[in-house]
């Protein structure tokens, strides 16, 4: 039986995969489901008395049945922003402007125009009365995508190898800067979701690794450098989209998105902490994500937009949808949401806004209360003006009242094209002025982007110390110096291939790999390969360089490695976001094996390198998470191997710094790398098939994921979570623990509000003010927020959600930006002195685990606590010359000592027991250690 739909399947039908491969359902194949004006999933039921026609096809969904409501507690009304002291002035100025709003002006900027109506990936409508601009939102987390003349910096994951909080502030701030001086107001980055639960999930490469301490540092002073150029930064995906098969509705063809289904201290201690930090370091903007939480939408879900993160977490900012995340109207406003994007409903390009006119009507009917409302339109605009956007110097109007706004299109390259483009309308005009954007001279990105990406690149092996490479070839020559040294380079990934930008958002694996695939890709303005950067950088009066750019060696003649001294090989392993495939890799990656059969070809270069294996061969991976090496990494010519992760434009150049020791080898790891797949549990592994009509993955490993996993079932890896080798050695000595604040068990009481939000009158508006303008032209496909008549307002009872009156208790853990203003109070100061003991300048990750104490009882719930055997609280990357020594204090917060208690709602710190601390160089080398 059904009980209600708004949602049908596309009109060829759904898509079914089997064995890797999508087949085609026919539509009286299907059942359709939907979603009821209240954001949560309806009963289901499907018994043999079901007409063939509305009978899924996989018997094991026959018995299927999802809860009504879903299972995430309902969490209302949405808390008004305006509270906290660091925005109060914003949203004194935003109350002013928004009061001089009309309705339609409210709807107009909470309301995307629709996919392609407009320049930008997203756009806002203005509210012109008042003077509030059109809003342009663009792509990604790597740079910006579909522009011209800008940076394809690192990747996240590279961001975060690199363990260094300068070099993350500077890429924001760079990031930013280009997106200022192309005229975006808005920037869908960073990632910090996926975490990186899975380490085969698609779009783990756009954060910044599989620990939420190491996201969480990495998000915020990317946030930081972002906004204080003045941009608007986006935290996303929020929460718990860990992989991309079945993440959105009809992408896979099935009607609904998979559920994440996530307890509430798992949520807390992993997945949440990155977006605390970020709220904490104040960003304006989060992203809901695609799936379900809990059987509810991420964006209609209110326990985790009302209750999280707007009391909880004290965000000010406003919450917008990922492109098409919103699936229901009134009820993802009641549920938190601000802005939905791109504007269009259910299906891209329709026209049909679940806010638009929609919220309009709404608003006219009285289903959404004015005060809703107003609040959305007061977040946004006080984001604008926290930002400074307002000061029309740095930010002038766009065009016909100045000369701002985006200067590009992200739908045509030509100079001169339509203005409107998913529309009816003709009217051309020069949309892409090719703004260069990249800095010059000193000031060059490509610079940062280089040192990002050496500082990124980790070296995992390194027997006789092999590495770093005489550029003479001398250091390891063997026979006749009188004779040239030998080197061949090999595999596809060394070389350029068909160009950088060859398939669109880079949804192919071909050429030297410096991005993932997706939204979160960019137009490279240039890739420098592998080869070119070794052949720039090798005396060529000294070495002989063969290269040969595909991974398959020709078996027939002589073979090309016999004669080589070194052997430098490059394989690679790619995925990216749902909506694109390459090779049947449907965006997560099938395993975690090098890709286009890149262990065979290590295998052959490594026994025939320089005749039977007498020769070195140094393996280059490039890839967007952990790779399994064991077919090749312990063969005796396999010398040196380093995970270069995606380095983005100066790839190649930044691989010779590192392999010539012009830098230290400083990289370490930001995941665990396994032996096998297998060895990351079944919390590991993705969802490729469906198990349901709304696909079901429920984290049932808790908090062990990558190394809390690995430790927890005593895993050897092949290479542990913050492990990389340098070019010197270091010792760690001198450890000592001091309490600055005594063990208590809860953080101080929730602080008041430090001020009043706006009031606005709650009177519903004239409908007469909300009707089309006469005479006003209307694009195809584009949102409006206007009526067509008064008629359309339908008065009468609205359903509102379960839970909707019931009074709501401020969580004990809120009360500022990020949570408790306790939780941040240093609690330790955790000191140890760090020496270089070799023989050159060095770089080095001081990491601090912390180990709870034993035996701990939650005192609400009677419940034995337990705790992985460490984790991540804090780091340092410290750069130190030959002899030299440093001591190095990393404070501990409350937050950092103590765990969620389910039954408090509260973060509680153990006061019984002993804390151990341990400190070293990444998480199974860890010489230093004390108690607390």
């Amino acid at each position: 039986m059904i009980r209600s739909g708004n949602i049908s399947p596309t009109r060829e039908g759904l898509l079914h995969t089997q064995h890797g491969s999508p087949q085609r359902l026919s539509l009286d194949e299907i059942y359709k489901f939907s979603d009821d004006p209240n954001g949560q999933l309806h009963e289901l039921s499907l018994d043999e008395g079901t007409p063939r026609s509305q009978r899924w096809p996989w018997r094991f969904l026959s018995k299927l049945r999802i809860r009504e409501d879903g299972q995430s507690p309902p969490w209302y009304p949405s808390p008004l922003g305006g509270t906290l002291e660091p925005w109060q002035e914003s949203y004194k100025k935003a109350a002013v402007m928004v009061k001089k709003m009309t309705l339609v002006e409210k709807v107009n900027i909470t309301s995307g125009t629709g996919w392609s109506q407009d320049l930008c990936v997203g756009n806002t409508a203005p509210a012109s009365n008042v003077g509030f601009p059109a809003l342009c939102l663009q792509d990604g987390p790597l740079g910006l995508r579909f522009t011209d003349h800008s940076t394809a910096f690192p990747a996240g994951v590279t961001v975060g190898a690199t363990w260094n909080k300068d070099l993350m502030y500077k890429k924001g701030r760079a990031h930013a800067l280009e997106a200022k001086l192309k005229g975006i107001n808005i920037l869908l980055g960073p990632a910090m979701g996926p975490l990186g639960r899975m380490p085969a999930g698609g779009r783990n490469w756009e954060g910044f690794g599989a620990d939420p301490v190491l996201q969480g540092v990495a998000a915020s002073e990317e946030i930081k450098g972002i906004q204080d150029e003045g941009v608007i930064a986006t935290a996303k995906h929020f929460i718990a989209n860990e992989q991309e098969h079945f993440r959105q509705s009809f992408e896979w063809g099935l009607p609904n998105a998979l559920s994440s289904n996530i307890d509430d201290r798992t949520l807390h201690e992993l997945y949440l902490w990155p977006f605390a930090d970020s709220i904490k370091a104040g960003v304006a903007s989060v992203m809901c994500s695609y799936n379900l939480v809990n059987n509810s939408y991420a964006c209609g879900n209110s326990k985790l937009m009302n209750g999280i993160l707007k009391d909880e977490l004290g965000f000010q900012g406003f919450i917008q949808s990922d492109w098409l995340a919103q699936r229901s109207g009134v009820a993802s406003a009641l549920a938190g949401l601000d802005m939905t994007m791109p504007g269009d409903g259910l299906h891209w390009m329709d026209g049909a806004s679940l806010f638009g006119p929609r919220l309009t009507e709404a608003a006219l009917n009285g289903s959404l209360p004015m005060e809703r409302l107003n609040d959305m339109a007061t977040r946004v605009v006080a984001a604008w003006y926290q930002l400074g956007q307002d000061n029309k110097t740095q930010w002038p109007a766009p065009p016909p009242k100045g000369k701002g706004g985006p200067n590009f299109s992200s739908f045509t390259e030509e100079k001169f094209g339509l203005i409107h483009p998913g529309s009816d309308d003709k009217t051309k005009a020069e949309v892409n002025k090719f703004v260069d954007v990249q800095g010059k001279g000193k000031k060059f990105h490509g610079r940062l982007a280089k040192q990002i990406a050496s500082e990124g690149t980790v070296l995992v092996k390194n027997n006789g110390n092999i590495l770093p490479l005489s550029k003479s070839g001398s250091k390891n020559e063997k026979g006749n110096r009188n004779k040239k040294y030998k080197v061949g380079i090999y595999g596809e990934d060394a070389g350029p291939g068909d160009g950088p930008n060859a398939c669109p958002d880079r949804s192919c694996n071909q050429g030297t790999l410096g991005s993932g695939w997706g939204s979160g890709a960019v137009e490279f303005p240039y890739l420098v390969p592998p080869l070119k950067a070794l052949e720039s950088a090798f005396d060529l009066d000294s070495v002989d360089i063969n290269s040969l750019l595909r991974n398959d060696i020709p078996i027939k003649g002589t073979s090309p490695l016999h004669d080589r001294d070194l052997c430098i090989v490059f394989v690679n392993s790619d995925s990216g976001e749902g909506f694109e495939s390459w090779n049947g890799i449907r965006a997560d990656r099938n395993d975690l094996y090098p890709q286009k059969k890149g262990d065979k070809l290590v295998q052959r270069v490594a026994r025939e390198c320089g005749g039977k294996g007498n020769g070195d061969t140094i393996v280059i991976v490039h890839a967007v998470g952990p790779v399994v090496l064991e077919r090749w990494i312990d063969l005796a010519g396999v010398k040196a191997v380093i995970l270069a992760n995606l380095p983005g434009e100066e790839s190649g150049n930044a691989l010779a710094d590192v392999i010539f020791g012009v830098v230290d080898a400083s990289g370490r790891l930001p995941y665990t790398v396994g032996r096998s797949l297998d060895d990351y549990g079944d919390g590991g592994q993705i969802l490729y098939y469906p198990n349901g009509v709304v696909p079901q993955q429920d984290f049932k490993e808790r908090l062990y994921i990558d190394y809390r996993h690995f430790d927890k079932h005593d895993i050897t890896p092949r290479f542990e979570f913050g492990f990389g080798l340098s070019y010197t050695t270091f010792e760690f000595s001198n450890l000592t623990i001091t309490e600055m604040k005594p063990k208590s068990a809860l953080p101080a009481p929730r602080p008041d509000a430090a001020a009043s939000p706006p009031s606005y009158s709650t009177d519903i508006p004239d409908p007469s003010t909300a009707i089309f303008p006469p005479g006003f032209r209307k694009l195809r496909n584009r949102v409006y927020p206007y009526i067509k008549s008064i008629s359309d307002i339908k008065h009468g009872p609205y359903p509102y959600p379960k839970g909707y009156s019931d009074p709501q208790i401020p969580s004990p853990a809120g009360g500022a930006q990020g949570g408790n203003p306790d939780l941040f109070t240093p609690h330790l100061s955790v000191n140890i002195s760090l020496k270089n003991t070799g023989t050159r300048k060095g770089m080095q990750v001081v990491q601090v685990y912390v180990s709870f104490p034993d035996g701990v009882v939650d005192d609400t719930t009677g419940e034995n606590i337990d705790f992985p055997v460490r984790q991540l609280r804090g780091f340092e990357k410290i750069e130190l010359d030959a002899g030299d020594s440093q001591n190095i204090a990393i404070e501990l917060t409350r937050k950092d000592l103590s765990y969620w208690s389910r039954g408090r709602g509260n973060w509680v710190m153990p006061t019984k027991g002993k804390f151990s601390i341990s400190v070293g160089s990444s998480s199974r080398n860890l010489p230093a250690n004390g108690e607390w």
